[in-house]
Formats: C-alpha cells, structure tokens, sequence
C-alpha cells in the first residue's frame, strides 16, 4: 500500500454517486454498485501488485498495475476490509463480466478506467473531489437555459404562452413570444420584475389558486378577466413527492389552447422537477449521471444495478424501449433540432409514465420505460410513440420514425429491447417502410428483408457477379436494365403490371428483360436466380 495513501482520511467523505458526477464518464465507468450508489468513499490508496493486500474501511482502492484477471485479489481484499469500491484498467472486452461478477460476491463496487487514463490524474482528481466535498446546503443558482428549453416546448405542445416560477413567484424561465400583443399584463410584468406583481397575486390568491396548486397534482383552469388585463390560463404545481417545487403557467394566446394542453402540462412538470430538485452544479451532474448510466444499460456495457439503485427502481418490473430516428438524414440533424425533439419526446413521455428516461446514443433518441404496469401491452407504447411522431410533425415540422421495442420482464433484459428497436428503425430506414411507428410484428418481413441485405452489402464474396456486372452496365451507359428487372420480379413477372409502373410499353419491357438475360446470362425462369436478383438488386448503389 502507498504510504501516502494511508494518511488520515479527510474530514467528510463522499459517496460513490458524487464521486462519479465529479469523475464523469470520460474517465471512468462503473460496472457494479452491489451496496448502492450511496455507499461512503473517505479516503483514496493506490494498490500495487507488490504491496501486502489490505484495505481499510470506505476507501476507494486504485489497482494500479493489476489488469484484468489480475485485479481479483483487490476485489476480494476490498470487500473482506470493507473498502468501499475498487478501480481497475481492461486489457479485453470480455473481462467485465468476470470482473463485475467478482465485485458482487466481494460487496464491492467496480469502476473501469480508461485504457488511456493515467493513474497519477484518476489519483488527483478523485482526491479533489474529497477535499471539496460540500459543506451545509447547496447555493441558490440553477442552470436556467435547461428551463427555458422546457418553457418553450411546453408552449408549442400547448399553443400557449409559458413561464416557470419558483414557489416565492420568482420566475424562473419562459417561453418566447413572437407577438407581444398576445401577452397579457401579468405575463409582461412579472417578466419585466421577474416576480409577479403583488396586485395581481392576491387576486390569485383571493381565487384560492395557489391553495389548490399547493394540495393537488391537477392541471387548475383559470378564466380570463379582461377588466384585469388577465387572459386565460392554465397552472400546474411542480412537486418532488410532497414538496412543492413550483409552477408552470400556460396563458393563452390570440388561438385557443391545444386539445392535449393538460397532459403536456402534466408532462412538463414532471421533467421540471428533475431540474429543481438540485440546484446549481449538482442538477447537471446528476442528471449526466442518470443519461450516462441509462445509455449504459441500453449498449449493455453497464448492468441493471447500478441505474435501479441511483433512481430507486424496481429492476424486476417490466420494461421496455421507445426508439427514434430522424430518417435517412438522422446523422445529419443539428443538433439545435435533437435537443427540440428531446425536449419534446421527455414531456410527452413524463406525462404517461412518471418514470420515464430519454437519452440520446449517437444519432439515435430512446426512451426507457422502467417498472411498467405487468398489463399494460405493445399497442399502448405504439399508442405513445405516435403521439409523439405526430407532435413533432405538427410543433416542429419534423418527420419521425418511431419504434417499439419488446416488452421485457426487467431492467436486466433491457438491452434485447433497444435491439429489437434499433432493427425496426434500420428498416424503416433502409428498406422504405411507409408507417411512422411500428413494433417488430408491424413489419416483421420488412425487418428481414433488411437485415438480409445488409449481409449482402457487408459480404460482396456472397452476391452474384453477373447481377453485379447488370448494375455496372447500367451505371456506365445510362441504363434502366436493373431497375427492369427488379420491377419485373416485384409484379410477379406481371408484363403490363411492371410497364406501367415504369411508363413503357409492355414490348420495350419485354425487350429489357431479354437484354438483361443475354448480357448476364442470367435465366430469370429459375426460382433460385429470381430469388437473388430480388434481393441484391435491392441493395443501394456503389458509393
């Protein structure tokens, strides 16, 4: 053990859920949390292969020198000393599974270093973190551009006019108004004071508005009072549990109200009250750490444990995946238009399932959708999915593909369905599918048939050179000869059926086919050859 290491422990200690938020996810990566996120980090030892094994209670073991396989004897010593989590590197993919397995029959928690990471910083950084631990209650400050992407969101599902507001009636947030003679006095002068004027507020009081938001999760209707300069509006309490948190505030505008007003409001808190529950630095990190752990579990490189304990879920309840892609551009989308379609897919999501997840994998967003009720069934999650493809077509003018992964019995098996999510969205992608939503019974063919010829495309040895030559002769004269032939094939060999659909005369069809046949030798009579020439020359073109 590094005699450093062995100094007295710092005055307060951490937990392994600061720890991670202070580290983050480019340097390390937890495996396995068998004793919870909350479990007490004091002090930091670096332990070499060399040094006797011990530990000594609530310390953060860095195993340097000891990769792979060769970190067991850390895990073992750290779980009998009562070490609260051991570091180690990989040296091959497969080694978190023994590693992970080790550290939960230890007590132990296991983080991953990055190959790349050298232990002299993970040492400095995490003792950093120590030696800043918080003292008393968090500052005041929160991070207001989070809020103000929900206030407006919140407007364009609700056709309204939106602020966020602190339970003091400070506001805190709102959306943007392109007229301002939509705005009523009480919207303008509690923007312009950023507290609501106290005339105004004691008519709401006066109403019992603010009694009622303080004891009801109901969206509360307020009629317009035009001798008051007060148009109508909608309000919604903002809670943690029982704690109020705030309000959101919906006026109307020069056009009524959107139907589904209530449930984007309903939504809307929800996904404010992850914002302030915690203030300043701490809301983003532990938000970070919710998205980092939630897209581990979808990639499979992170357990169910370690998410279920940080949110307090049920890992043994039903789950599923909602996946969404912007299309054949989805890697081009800004991402000024991902951060909208977020925003929007998390206050449509919060509104049906309090527990809901977005978070965003490469171009991809997706939603998990832990501890779901044991009867609810794939048409009710289609049923969301497309609420929210629509939403973005009508509030963003964005076409959505969404997908309905399998409904799992747990948080374990979360991975198999964002596969399944991730196949029906390649297909919708790749193969044309007309539908915006579907499940994998939706369109289990088209899922196939993708997926076949993505084999084809990823294996050129597997495809017939001579359908390769026909696509070649096309490219280099101008030709349509393939396309004949795969329109020909689709209309089951259907001579008037496929020249219409390609504007020619039955007799010029019947010439390409011919043509096609001389030049490739290719006998489409044979079953086997049509079967081939259907499935690679739907294949995209070369470059």
């Amino acid at each position: 053990m590094d005699p450093a290491a062995a100094a007295a422990p710092p005055r307060t200690g951490i937990s392994l859920r600061q720890l991670l938020m202070s580290l983050g996810e480019p340097l390390v990566e937890l495996q396995a949390a068998p004793a919870g996120l909350d479990v007490e980090i004091r002090s930091v030892a670096l332990l070499d292969p060399e040094d006797p094994p011990r530990a000594h209670p609530g310390e953060l073991i860095l195993a340097i020198g000891a990769r792979g396989r060769a970190a067991f004897p850390a895990l073992r010593v750290g779980g009998r000393d009562g070490a609260a989590a051991v570091a180690v590197k990989l040296d091959a993919p497969g080694q978190a599974a023994a590693l992970t397995e080790t550290a939960v029959e230890a007590g132990v928690a296991l983080l991953s270093v990055r190959g790349e990471a050298r232990w002299e910083q993970v040492d400095a950084l995490a003792r950093a973190a120590l030696e800043s631990a918080p003292e008393g209650r968090l500052g005041e400050g929160l991070e207001e551009g989070d809020l103000f992407a929900l206030a407006q969101t919140t407007a364009i599902l609700t056709g309204g006019i939106v602020s966020i507001e602190d339970t003091t009636n400070r506001v805190l947030a709102y959306s943007r108004s392109t007229d301002s003679d939509e705005v009523d006095d009480l919207r303008r002068l509690s923007i312009l004071g950023w507290q609501g004027p106290e005339a105004y507020l004691g008519q709401l009081r006066k109403w019992g508005v603010f009694q009622r938001l303080r004891a009801s999760d109901e969206v509360i209707r307020i009629d317009s009072h035009p001798e008051l300069g007060i148009r109508r509006r909608l309000a919604v309490a903002i809670r943690s549990g029982e704690r109020q948190l705030g309000t959101i505030w919906v006026q109307e505008g020069s056009a009524p109200l959107t139907e589904h007003s209530d449930q984007a409001l309903l939504g809307a808190a929800r996904v404010a009250a992850l914002h302030l529950v915690r203030r300043r630095r701490e809301l983003s990190a532990d938000l970070t750490l919710t998205r980092t752990l939630a897209a581990g579990l979808l990639e499979g490189s992170t357990g169910p444990q370690p998410l279920a304990s940080h949110l307090a879920l049920d890992a043994a309840r039903p789950a599923a995946v909602l996946g969404f892609s912007c299309g054949a551009a989805e890697s081009a989308a800004p991402e000024l238009t991902r951060a909208e379609v977020s925003n929007l897919i998390s206050v449509h999501t919060a509104a049906r399932h309090r527990s809901a997840l977005v978070t965003q994998v490469d171009a991809r967003i997706y939603v998990l959708l832990p501890q779901l009720p044991r009867s609810i069934d794939t048409g009710t999650l289609r049923g969301w999915a497309q609420a929210i493809t629509e939403a973005a077509r009508l509030h963003l003018g964005l076409s959505l593909c969404g997908s309905v992964g399998c409904i799992v019995p747990g948080l374990g098996e979360v991975p198999d369905s964002r596969r399944e999510a991730d196949r029906i969205l390649d297909a919708m992608v790749t193969v044309g599918v007309t539908t915006t939503v579907a499940a994998l019974p939706d369109i289990q063919a088209e899922v196939l048939v993708s997926e076949v010829l993505a084999l084809l495309d990823a294996h050129p040895e597997m495809r017939d050179p001579r359908l390769t030559a026909l696509v070649t002769h096309d490219s280099r004269n101008q030709g349509q000869l393939a396309e004949t032939v795969l329109t020909y094939l689709n209309a089951f060999g259907d001579v008037r059926a496929a020249a219409a659909e390609l504007h020619v005369h039955p007799n010029t069809l019947r010439y390409r086919i011919r043509r096609a046949e001389e030049l490739t030798g290719l006998d489409l009579n044979r079953p086997d050859q049509r079967l081939l020439a259907m499935l690679q020359l739907r294949l995209p073109p070369a470059g």
